[in-house]
């Protein structure tokens, strides 16, 4: 029985929103959907779609799982549900929204689905790195967030930081037309300027902090990456065959658009290898996340010097 054919079937059963959570799970366990873009199980994924469906908030209430449901809502439930299933396009894109650092972002197939594990570095205002040189009651000024797409990293660098001037650049117009919306979703069209650029050539002047999370997938990743990624834009996923196409440019032009105290931090995922390999003379910091990820380096202003005779 097909999955459009098992919802036909159960929908008069379906009574309580606990029942589409349940019937959900029970269907994505069945299937082999990727979890990775949000949710990291079928409970969640099944929540966050079923809440959307009904215009309900993701945190809903015990209580309100007993719930009775019209079948009309019923209907778009399992629509969506399905949807999610047989199409294997991310619930993010589906719903048009994701969420960082507790903030909510519109997303679409133009940029990635905000996941970095940078957010939880932003929570904790990058400590213990960005004390290291200033006193302790400074804050970044300025802040690049270098191959922005959605703007999630510099919006909420501009949240956690209300005095800093963030600025977002991307090589794709598609991506800064989503970070534009995110700007005036979040009200900061006065601190946070999106522009056009191919990597740095759009930067001016010198960042007290530098942030980004560039295309870094390697040949061989991209060519076994579950389904879902492949709803994503390729040219923010794909970056040659060791994964380094950009951060090479990056390590080798971000001095000149740092401050001397100034930090670099960005996310190289599974590059991470490959990256230390082509770059021993650096001294790269690989922080560990509470939260989960990995494959992001820190290096102060000064460490980049190093490269200044290669």
């Amino acid at each position: 029985m097909d999955l459009q054919t098992q919802a036909r079937t159960a929908i008069d059963e379906l009574v309580t929103i606990q029942d589409l959570v349940r019937w959900s799970v029970s269907r994505m366990n069945e299937s082999d959907i990727y979890f990775g873009h949000g949710t990291d199980n079928p409970w969640d994924e099944a929540r966050l779609l079923v809440t959307h469906a009904l215009s309900l908030g993701w945190e809903l209430a015990p209580e309100w799982y007993s719930s009775r449901v019209t079948r009309a809502e019923r209907e778009d439930v399992l629509a969506l549900v399905c949807e999610r299933i047989e199409s294997r396009v991310p619930a993010p894109y589906l719903i048009g929204e994701a969420w960082f650092c507790g903030l909510a972002f519109r997303v679409d197939e133009r940029v990635l689905i905000p996941r970095s594990p940078i957010g939880e570095m932003i929570d904790s205002e990058f400590a213990p790195w960005w004390q290291r040189g200033f006193e302790p009651a400074d804050q970044p000024r300025r802040i690049l967030d270098l191959c922005t797409g959605s703007g999630c990293i510099g919006i909420a660098c501009a949240v956690q930081y209300p005095d800093a001037e963030v600025e977002l650049l991307d090589i794709s117009f598609d991506a800064l037309a989503i970070a534009e919306e995110n700007i005036q979703r979040h009200g900061l069209e006065d601190r946070v300027q999106a522009f056009q650029s191919d990597l740095f050539s759009a930067a001016s002047g010198k960042y007290d902090l530098i942030v980004s999370n560039p295309p870094y997938v390697d040949a061989d990743d991209m060519a076994s990456l579950p389904e879902e990624y492949h709803h994503e834009p390729e040219l923010a996923l794909a970056a040659g065959d060791d994964g380094l196409d950009l951060v090479r440019t990056i390590l080798k032009q971000a001095r000149q658009f740092l401050t001397d105290d100034g930090l670099l931090v960005v996310e190289v995922g599974n590059s991470w290898p490959a990256l230390e390999a082509a770059f021993p003379q650096l001294p790269f910091v690989w922080p560990e996340f509470e939260r989960g990820g990995h494959g992001v380096f820190v290096l102060q202003a000064r460490d980049l010097e190093l490269l200044a005779d290669d």
